[in-house]
């Protein structure tokens, strides 16, 4: 058995239960709102050494899953260390390169929450004022705050529900079409809304499509223009951009391939798309150094002011095990031997993404599968947080009462409709 099946976020019992009686999966939202979790600063012990086999194991067990290849790359005091596995292109046959680009689905949206964030420091947004203040008429209801939106609390509802509800057909649907961000507000006004604002974390792309909105009004400018000032030149990341609504992935980049709702249906190459129905929820395209910088500069306070970056690492539960969270456009994972990482994971068609650090910045991974649809693949990609920041699971010694780490591992967060 790989080492990644036996790496888990912590669990409770209760839990344990409610899956096995089939309940509700572990991204539901809770009923009442959870106190906020204040940051709690750079963990103190010494890091293990990543479990680099350990990452390995992660990326074939994501390949038995169904993507044709995926990779990782670990940045730490010793260095960089990169992982892959299987084809970055099934019809060259070319093998997966962590130097190659790819779609990394919302962990835009961490991009478009430091650009905002940003624009409050200046003075030009507050995070408690209500989003019909600066764009007057746009949301049925004036409580919906700013914050509301990057917590994923302002009970929107998530226009890809419907949109791919089909997995195919809807993706062919909007492959090259070129949506305004009105268009993708009124989707989801189209349904019924999820929560009271405020209430209760329910993940909404339409959150983000608002967050975009909220950022060319306050400049005047593009979000790509704001990514390219605030964070892409800043940190000098050469191979991240937003090319909206163009197609195309420049340079050397990876084919993605999504997988159809039927059983045994050959896989569609969605590499291709205007990612117009994302936007500023999910359409920038990276690479995993890239990657690595940007979230490890984020940690270490180099695109946010102390007071922002509390603001957006101070997290709420997203579900019942007390090891997920969500902050202002930000993951929190609390991993089994303790070490928390900051982040966030990523889903558009053909691609998933993991970019993670911990808090103190010394230490990130970003992975990459080039599939979707198939939660499988998602979740066991999700293994190489626990093998890169846990080390290796070493046997307690004789006289230890301590028991190895057997919690079971939890689905990975859905980012857009899983239909298999």
């Amino acid at each position: 058995m790989p080492l990644s099946t036996h790496r888990r976020l912590a669990m409770s019992a209760t839990l344990i239960a409610a899956l096995a009686g089939g309940l509700a999966p572990a991204t539901a939202a809770s009923a009442t709102p959870a106190a906020p979790t204040a940051p709690t600063g750079p963990a103190t012990p010494a890091a293990p050494a990543p479990d680099m086999d350990g990452v390995t194991a992660a990326l074939n067990s994501a390949m038995a899953n169904g993507a044709p290849g995926a990779m990782a790359r670990f940045t730490g005091p010793d260095g960089v260390q990169t992982r892959t596995a299987g084809v970055r292109d099934r019809v060259s046959g070319e093998a997966m390169d962590t130097r190659a680009r790819f779609r990394i689905g919302s962990v835009s949206k961490t991009f478009s929450s430091v650009v905002l964030l940003q624009l409050v420091d200046e003075g030009r947004l507050e995070l408690d004022t209500p989003v019909n203040h600066y764009l007057p008429g746009l949301l049925p209801d004036d409580r919906i705050t700013v914050r509301h939106l990057l917590t994923h609390r302002s009970g929107l509802a998530d226009y890809t529900e419907a949109m791919f509800a089909k997995t195919v057909p809807g993706f062919e649907a909007v492959r090259n079409r070129v949506f305004t961000y009105q268009e993708l507000v009124d989707l989801s006004l189209a349904e019924p809304r999820t929560t009271e604002p405020g209430v209760a974390y329910k993940y909404s792309n339409a959150n983000f499509v608002v967050v975009g909105m909220l950022i060319e009004n306050a400049t005047g400018t593009s979000v790509a223009k704001q990514y390219e000032r605030r964070i892409i030149n800043p940190l000098k990341l050469r191979h991240t951009s937003y090319v909206h609504p163009e197609t195309r992935i420049e340079g050397a980049h990876v084919r993605g391939y999504l997988h159809p709702d039927e059983a045994g249906a050959p896989l569609v190459d969605s590499t291709e798309q205007t990612a117009s129905w994302a936007q500023s929820a999910g359409a920038v395209i990276s690479d995993p150094a890239d990657l690595n910088t940007f979230t490890t500069a984020l940690m270490q306070g180099r695109l946010l002011s102390p007071r922002m970056l509390d603001a957006m690492t101070t997290v709420t539960p997203t579900d019942a095990t007390q090891t997920r969270f969500y902050g202002l456009g930000l993951r929190r994972y609390d991993l089994s031997c303790g070490t928390q990482v900051y982040g966030h994971t990523g889903t558009v068609q053909g691609f998933y993404t993991y970019a993670f650090t911990t808090r103190d910045g010394r230490r990130a991974l970003s992975a990459m599968a080039n599939t979707s649809n198939r939660g499988a693949a998602n979740t066991a990609l999700g293994g190489t947080l626990e093998a890169a920041f846990c080390g290796k699971e070493t046997a307690p010694a004789a006289s230890s009462t301590k028991a190895p780490r057997t919690l079971s591992t939890l689905p990975a967060e859905a980012d857009l409709p899983e239909r298999r």
